[in-house]
């Protein structure tokens, strides 16, 4: 931080560069621009569907023609980038999870047909198994005990159908150890070298992830709790680990999850490594900001903007979050 010690009142005075809005643009630090934001969506299987969460007010599940007519939304408004998440029907889950590496599964499809509408939209696939498995975890089970190694090559193949199916990056949100690795090599091994890379290489244990987990419908189906693979609250070192480690697997990029309550995290990330960072502004903190405001006790658009503005000063590149496309009408007009 540059300091000058000589600075002082009455020759200096600080609220000279807030006098006037041209003067406080003129200064600003931080920027926080649509090309920053990338826009979830949950895809339900169907047509012409659309099933509002109650959690996630403003959020729904929408079938593969109407998830287009969103993303068209978000495009127009200068949208680059979204991520797909599938609501799986409940007959498709399996304690294996087979479902997430079928090809003509609901994300693959959607994929194809949303890569067919809109060619310059980023599509971003989240590579787990918790919306394909009756257990609700993330990968396989034995027992109590989650297999990491025998999920990892379900993950490869999962990773695999989601970029021939379209998808620009890849996104492992799992927190098995050595997926990146796996990952990279199968999509080498399949001629896909162009395929990135986002990994969640820090995803915490959180509580905030309540509505999230209502929206692909796994919530109800977890038994017991994901502790024994996503990252303890209380920790950070652990957190530069994981990300070194994920680096050096083939990580193109890295994502923090959740984002307000591990900003420090997102602060060290970006000190620390020379890839691009990215932050989850998750469900839970997506339906607070709503549920204030719709007590009247916050301003949405206001703090909405200061929360995303918040991410970019931490120091992410990007930031996944449900207010997009109100973020992205508000810094239009």
């Amino acid at each position: 931080m540059k300091t000058n010690s000589s600075r002082q009142y009455p020759a200096t005075r600080p609220r000279r560069l807030r006098q006037s809005g041209w003067i406080r643009d003129l200064v600003q630090e931080h920027r926080l621009t649509t090309s920053d934001l990338i826009y979830p969506i949950f895809v339900t299987e169907g047509d012409n569907h659309q099933e509002d969460i109650s959690s996630m007010p403003g959020q729904s599940r929408t079938s593969i023609d109407l998830s287009i007519e969103k993303l068209k939304q978000a495009h127009d408004l200068g949208i680059k980038a979204a991520a797909l998440f599938p609501c799986t029907p409940s007959d498709k889950k399996t304690d294996d999870g087979k479902e997430a590496y079928n090809p003509d599964n609901l994300i693959c499809r959607a994929l194809n047909e949303i890569k067919a509408a809109i060619p310059s939209m980023g599509l971003i696939a989240d590579v787990a198994l918790d919306p394909y498995t009756s257990h609700g975890h993330d990968g396989l089970m034995d027992g109590d005990e989650i297999l990491n190694d025998p999920t990892n090559e379900i993950l490869a193949k999962q990773a695999v159908c989601q970029a021939e199916a379209g998808a620009d990056i890849i996104a492992p949100s799992d927190m098995m150890d050595g997926r990146v690795g796996i990952i990279r090599q199968a999509l080498d091994d399949k001629g896909l070298h162009n395929k990135a890379i986002l990994a969640y290489s820090a995803k915490y244990a959180s509580a905030f992830y309540g509505p999230f987990r209502d929206a692909v419908g796994s919530g109800a189906k977890l038994k017991g709790d994901k502790k024994t693979y996503q990252m303890n609250p209380a920790n950070s070192l652990e957190a530069l680990r994981e990300i070194e480690m994920d680096i050096a697997e083939g990580a193109d990029m890295v994502m923090i999850k959740p984002g307000l309550p591990y900003l420090d995290i997102i602060r060290q990330t970006s000190d620390n490594f020379d890839v691009p960072v990215m932050a989850y502004h998750v469900s839970g903190e997506y339906a607070m900001l709503q549920a204030a405001s719709h007590n009247g006790w916050l301003d949405y658009e206001s703090t909405l903007l200061e929360t995303l503005l918040g991410f970019k000063r931490a120091g992410c590149s990007a930031i996944l979050t449900y207010g997009a496309i109100d973020a992205a009408k508000l810094l239009k007009d």
